[in-house]
């Protein structure tokens, strides 16, 4: 008979800091994977780094990784300038120095933000900055199918470009007040399959402090107890109903 207390005791804890930290090794948290897991659900977060279960993972598109690529690529051919469509529409120029924006663009070479106290780092890989008035401006482009509705920019990725901010000035980079997303998404198919794309740039507001204090609510979470369940969560429902059956 399946047991759920000792289930329950056995995977999820309610005590535990078992991350990498009570190991001596800093803790690292990306804006992506780290704090906007934080944000959607504390004890899905808490699960993933203290109890080791992540959240299922479900299959991952390749287009908008390649499409990633190719804007990269393109993008380069305009170093110290922009690119036609986004000319009058953002602010600055593409950061001219291609060495380092590839070595931001790297999660193993990238920007990070240290807390000596919280051992703990925040780590990211940028897709894009830009130069205005001597000020650092992340840009982040996005694939997607459809034009965005208003709110979803800074719904799902404020946070992230917050962060971008923070690790930049961490590391002596002055950084403007805004950032940009842009979008692509397909508006039809021309001729030989040609896809012409829309491209829509999004501005939105900066503050590294937003991000500084997310970042050390996120890992001081850690060392507390298993956060309950998350009503709007479809992760922890499902586990809820699961235990609701036994094997």
């Amino acid at each position: 008979m399946f047991n759920k207390k000792n289930h329950h005791t056995s995977l999820f804890p309610d005590q535990a800091a078992n991350n990498s930290q009570t190991q001596g090794k800093p803790l690292r948290l990306s804006p992506t994977s780290g704090l906007n897991l934080y944000n959607d659900c504390t004890r899905c977060f808490w699960l993933h780094y203290n109890g080791r279960v992540p959240r299922p993972r479900g299959i991952f598109p390749s287009l908008p990784g390649g499409m990633d690529l190719v804007i990269k690529d393109y993008f380069d051919e305009y170093r110290g300038a922009l690119p036609p469509e986004l000319k009058g529409r953002v602010k600055g120029e593409l950061m001219p120095d291609l060495d380092l924006m590839n070595q931001w663009r790297n999660w193993r070479t990238g920007l990070e933000y240290r807390d000596q106290d919280r051992n703990a780092v925040l780590f990211g890989a940028l897709d894009e900055c830009l130069v205005h008035e001597g000020k650092y401006v992340p840009l982040d482009y996005k694939t997607r199918g459809s034009a965005p509705n208003d709110g979803d920019s800074e719904r799902y990725y404020q946070t992230q470009l917050d962060s971008y901010a923070l690790m930049l000035q961490a590391n002596g980079y002055p950084v403007a007040d805004f950032a940009y997303l842009v979008y692509y998404y397909p508006e039809r198919v021309g001729e030989n399959g040609a896809v012409k794309f829309n491209v829509h740039p999004v501005e939105l507001s900066l503050d590294a402090r937003r991000a500084k204090n997310t970042f050390e609510e996120a890992v001081d979470l850690l060392q507390k107890p298993l956060p309950n369940r998350r009503e709007s969560c479809e992760y922890c429902s499902w586990h809820k109903n699961m235990g609701a059956f036994s094997l």
